[in-house]
């Protein structure tokens, strides 16, 4: 009888990635399950390293920034084709080869990560666009050669971005009272004040909830985050129809965080939204019917 076969480095790599996107990121790996196979574990391998350099800076060591450098160097190393002792690294590298990723996205990606060092506030939206445009618009043009387009690439690029701004949006608006806690405020100060809000008021509502004026900001930003999915929404019919199920998903799910934020009364400084798995269900199942539908089509043609 034989035993299980060995996986190769390359293979465990991979696995361990998706064990990483699996724990940590319920939302975007129950959408990814509604890719076709072999394009999986490339969005696996994205998201753990994503969650590798964002724990340097979430969780920080003794030195975060002498962390994030030597990640950098060891993601160019990797990318050059040399040894990597990094399994995340490993099938990273290999996903960039395979798919044509833009390696300067990566670069961009690790200098937002560095502001969270050193950047505790935004004043304005320019201000937090410099930090969203690599810590959410490069993952969607990274992601954009892996789920593929029916026109050139370019077409769909703004839309692909502006996704990924709508994502990071929802999740600065759930999970501000946790990044309160670390210093941080990623809404923009000037919109804030534009109903009498500042770090203040927020950490008075961290202890005692939220007042009127803070529930009718958070309720603006909600807006905005509305505003920037029905922006990109339009790009899911650029992408490869079996990919699309998957998109259509994932921005369906993560605008249901934004639904329990409202149905909270816009508390999201006492507690974290989230959607229960029935609806989770509910919005993955059509999901997966439409999926297995473009696949029977892309065999047919």
């Amino acid at each position: 009888m034989g035993g299980v076969r060995a996986l190769t480095p390359l293979q465990a790599a991979y696995a361990g990635s998706r064990e990483i996107n699996a724990s940590h990121g319920r939302t975007y790996f129950l959408a990814t399950r509604l890719l076709p196979p072999a394009r999986r574990p490339a969005v696996h391998a994205l998201y753990g390293f994503a969650r590798v350099a964002d724990e340097l800076v979430d969780n920080p060591g003794l030195d975060p920034a002498g962390d994030l450098l030597a990640l950098e160097r060891a993601l160019k190393d990797a990318f050059d084709g040399g040894p990597t002792e990094e399994p995340v690294l490993l099938a990273l590298a290999d996903t960039v080869r395979r798919f044509g990723i833009d390696r300067d996205l990566f670069g961009a990606f690790l200098q937002s990560m560095r502001m969270d060092l050193t950047v505790t506030d935004y004043a304005d939206q320019d201000e937090l666009a410099e930090y969203t445009h690599g810590s959410a618009a490069v993952i969607g043009l990274m992601l954009l050669p892996v789920l593929g387009t029916v026109s050139p690439p370019s077409e769909a690029a703004p839309y692909a971005s502006a996704l990924g701004e709508a994502f990071q949006l929802t999740n600065f608006l759930r999970d501000v009272g946790e990044d309160l806690d670390r210093g941080r405020i990623y809404l923009p100060a000037d919109h804030l004040a534009a109903f009498g809000v500042d770090r203040e008021r927020l950490t008075w509502a961290r202890v005692h909830g939220p007042d009127r004026a803070v529930r009718r900001a958070m309720a603006h930003f909600a807006a905005l985050a509305h505003a920037t999915y029905r922006a990109a929404e339009p790009g899911i019919a650029l992408l490869d129809p079996v990919s699309r199920p998957c998109v259509a998903t994932a921005a369906q799910l993560y605008r249901a965080i934004l639904d329990e934020i409202a149905a909270a009364n816009y508390n999201v400084l006492t507690r974290r939204a989230v959607v229960p798995a029935r609806r989770r269900a509910a919005i993955a199942l059509p999901g997966a019917a439409r999926c297995v539908l473009a696949r029977l089509a892309g065999r047919a043609t």
